[in-house]
């Protein structure tokens, strides 16, 4: 069951805080309100993650937070191990995207436990000018 679209404030999350993340999936949509047309940073935290293992993260957007298209605005390379990333995500040149969600795509092999197993996040909130 999908949750339903919400505004952003300063920072807001496609992906929450300590996500467990054991499947491939999808993140609720985030209405974009004030933040559609510009440029925004989104950043992917994977905080645990166990070896052997890939997450690999895309974003896609939508005008009405239902038809989100056949192609992602955004994949952030695979990740194999924790830390941060941010991406810089222009909107300025698709100003009927309104909304985004985070999708994602696990990978576990070799021995040991066997799901994969990641604590992740992705935030989103306004690039500074600068």
């Amino acid at each position: 069951m999908a949750a339903e679209p919400k505004a952003p404030s300063a920072a807001d999350y496609l992906i929450k805080p300590d996500t467990v993340i054991e499947a491939n999936g999808e993140g609720a949509a985030l209405e974009l309100g004030a933040l559609a047309g510009k440029r925004v940073v989104i950043v992917l935290r994977v905080d645990e993650i166990i070896e052997q293992e890939s997450l690999h993260v895309s974003i896609w957007g939508s005008p009405d937070g239902q038809e989100w298209g056949a192609k992602a605005l955004f994949w952030y390379p695979q990740k194999f191990y924790h830390g941060a990333f941010p991406a810089a995500l222009d909107l300025r040149q698709r100003p009927e995207i309104k909304f985004l969600k985070a999708r994602w795509e696990t990978n576990r092999w070799g021995r040991g436990y066997p799901r994969p197993f990641f604590k992740a996040s992705v935030e989103v909130q306004e690039l500074p000018s600068g």
